[in-house]
């Protein structure tokens, strides 16, 4: 049986890491925009014992986040699956390209295996959180557009808004990628952002709209420091243009609100662009 299934981009403006004892409840408060592009999978699943083989952007890979997504699945045991994952953008840019890509594979084998669609979104859970990947991707992409993870984990113990805005999103990519298992293991880093980070969620609660959002991404940004000069250049830039930006949490990528030509134009100076908009469906079976 062959499925076909998609999952947006997500990306982060800032989060808190929050981790308790049930990783159901564990991930990360923060906000961010669900994005049009991201990871389109097909998966056919045979009778078998549970092999996985993962092809990824044209090239066979182990992709430990997506295989523990399917293994994570009542009778996957029973069945061998291939999977082919096409990423619309790149890896390690604070995208949530691991979790795009966990939730389209868990999502199409969920099909294959007659289970419920929530049992997809609890297996890439808990295969982000196990690699390391990811805190809050999975749950702000299961609902969708442009989010506020107010209390961390997924349903029904997490809690996220969707903030009714639907923007032009532009992104640039700016530096080499960065490691988010290495970011989130360092105690400095962790106890810079969730100290920033637990500010600028009391801040959204009090304003949810998407100008605030921004104006707390940016100010996460440079309060935590984690900008690069070049990354901060982009960002400077895009305002000089009447744009908002900020960096993309956590990768060496900017996303800028405006104008889109015009951003699209001065962000090209920095590194390669993607113009795209918000997604307001969340991962979904496609034809095919």
């Amino acid at each position: 049986m062959r499925v076909r299934s998609f999952c947006p981009g997500h990306i982060t403006g800032f989060f808190q890491i929050m981790e308790h004892d049930d990783p159901l409840q564990s991930g990360s408060r923060g906000a961010g925009i669900c994005v049009g592009l991201g990871a389109r999978c097909s998966l056919v699943g045979t009778p078998g014992h549970g092999e996985v083989e993962i092809v990824l952007d044209g090239r066979k890979m182990s992709a430990p986040v997506s295989v523990d997504a399917i293994r994570g699945l009542h009778g996957s045991d029973e069945m061998d699956f291939e999977v082919v994952i096409e990423n619309e953008l790149p890896v390690g840019q604070g995208f949530g390209m691991s979790a795009a890509g966990a939730i389209a594979t868990a999502h199409a084998a969920s099909v294959v295996l007659g289970l419920e669609r929530d049992d997809a979104l609890t297996s890439a859970h808990l295969a982000e959180l196990k690699n390391r990947t990811g805190l809050g991707d999975v749950a702000a992409l299961w609902r969708g557009g442009v989010t506020f993870r107010r209390k961390e984990g997924i349903p029904p113990y997490g809690k996220v808004d969707r903030i009714d805005d639907d923007p032009e999103v532009t992104l640039c990519v700016v530096g080499k990628p960065m490691s988010t298992a290495t970011l989130i293991s360092d105690p400095s880093v962790r106890a810079k952002v969730n100290a920033v980070g637990s500010q600028c969620v009391e801040r959204l609660a009090k304003s949810p709209d998407l100008d605030n959002l921004m104006r707390l991404s940016r100010e996460f940004m440079k309060r935590t420091g984690l900008a690069a000069p070049k990354l901060e250049e982009a960002v400077s830039a895009v305002e000089a243009a009447g744009g908002h930006a900020s960096m993309v949490m956590l990768g060496s990528s900017v996303f800028a609100l405006g104008g889109a030509d015009e951003l699209a134009d001065v962000l090209a100076k920095y590194g390669r662009v993607y113009r795209t908009k918000v997604d307001l469906l969340g991962p979904r079976i496609i034809p095919g």
